[in-house]
């Protein structure tokens, strides 16, 4: 629970952004394909790619269109406990 984090959420998100956007490239989907595909605008979608800016929602539309759904599904399904309290706390 103590672990230091060097980056910050802007960081993390440009990160996500940038990964997403190899895997759209990998595949031939272009950022309009992708709007059309997703539902989630075009401007929408170059601001994230640029930024890293997106809302939940529509990051989740961006993850089922490309057929990654399962990368949003499994974020933090295995969070190890930080410490007793959190696995009792949890049973109670």
């Amino acid at each position: 629970m103590n672990e230091y984090t060097w980056e910050t959420a802007e960081e993390i998100n440009l990160k996500v952004a940038k990964r997403i956007s190899r895997v759209r490239k990998r595949r031939g989907i272009t950022q309009e394909q992708l709007s059309d595909l997703s539902g989630v605008s075009f401007g929408s979608i170059k601001r994230f790619e640029r930024t890293g800016q997106i809302s939940l929602l529509s990051l989740t539309k961006i993850a089922i269109a490309m057929e990654c759904a399962g990368e949003i599904r499994q974020l933090f399904e295995d969070v190890p406990y930080g410490s007793i309290e959190e696995v009792i706390r949890e049973r109670h």
